[in-house]
């Protein structure tokens, strides 16, 4: 028998609906990687072994800068959430603070290098 009323059973466990937003926001990111890893791997492929140069006049096409910018984005986003998940059910305490934080810093910084990237090749041609 637990002498524990129905709201310290669940503190501390979220708002409703939570768990819901993020199952979705993980759904829709894979569904949308999909499409976007295939647009952003055909002319990486392509300019793979031709040096900086093919790289530059690969990436210096708007739609191929924009595929790539959202593609790393994308990515970025999915990979946080899932993280997320992963400390949210496996560690507890101050180190889930810590880990949650460094999470959306880490996922943060990742996607904001890789979009810098590209707009500095696009806009440098």
């Amino acid at each position: 028998m637990s002498y524990k009323t129905d709201y310290n059973r669940v503190a501390g466990l979220g708002r409703a609906g939570e768990g819901v937003h993020h199952f979705w926001v993980q759904r829709v990111t894979s569904i949308a990687l999909v499409p976007l890893t295939i647009l952003f791997l055909i002319p990486f492929g392509r300019a793979l072994g031709g040096g900086y140069e093919a790289l530059v006049a690969t990436y210096s096409s708007f739609g191929n800068a924009l595929t790539a910018a959202l593609f790393l984005f994308v990515a970025a986003w999915h990979f946080a959430i899932g993280m997320q998940v992963v400390i949210e059910d496996y560690t507890e305490g101050g180190t889930r603070l810590v880990l949650l934080i460094l999470n959306k810093l880490v996922s943060f910084a990742l996607g904001a290098a890789g979009v810098l990237a590209i707009a500095t090749i696009l806009f440098s041609a």
